[in-house]
């Protein structure tokens, strides 16, 4: 039995501001590099604004060859792109391709890691910040 190639696909709001979502390319690279043994394909997407868009992201994994695709949504909230918008799209795709298995994480804001992460930032920023 051959192994199934598995994408990761970091799915982001996308902003007028470029420089927004090189951000979310650079973090893309990021996890590319951290988990390229785990994934034959790391990519990005997003919902507006920007390229590409999650369909065209998603159909690039397809094209690639990736079988079974995770998208990882790096929103902090479960608002309405998070609970409507993205798993109307990802539905699409799974009836265009029902061979390909895709999954759909937890948002980031979920992560059980999170608040460690932000007293992180707090604690690392505090020796930045000016004291009176």
């Amino acid at each position: 039995m051959k192994p199934t190639r598995r994408g990761l696909l970091l799915i982001a709001h996308g902003s007028r501001r470029e420089a927004s979502n090189e951000e979310v390319r650079q973090l893309t690279e990021r996890l590319r590099q951290k988990l390229g043994r785990r994934f034959s394909s790391v990519s990005c997407a997003f919902l507006e604004i920007a390229s590409p868009s999650i369909p065209e992201g998603i159909e690039a994994a397809v094209r690639r060859g990736v079988e079974d695709l995770v998208l990882l949504p790096y929103f902090l909230a479960a608002g309405s792109h998070v609970a409507e918008d993205i798993p109307a799209l990802v539905a699409a795709k799974r009836r265009e391709h029902p061979g390909v298995a895709i999954e759909v994480t937890p948002h980031l804001g979920a992560a059980r890691g999170l608040v460690d992460m932000l007293v992180s930032l707090v604690e690392d920023g505090g020796g930045k910040r000016r004291r009176p």
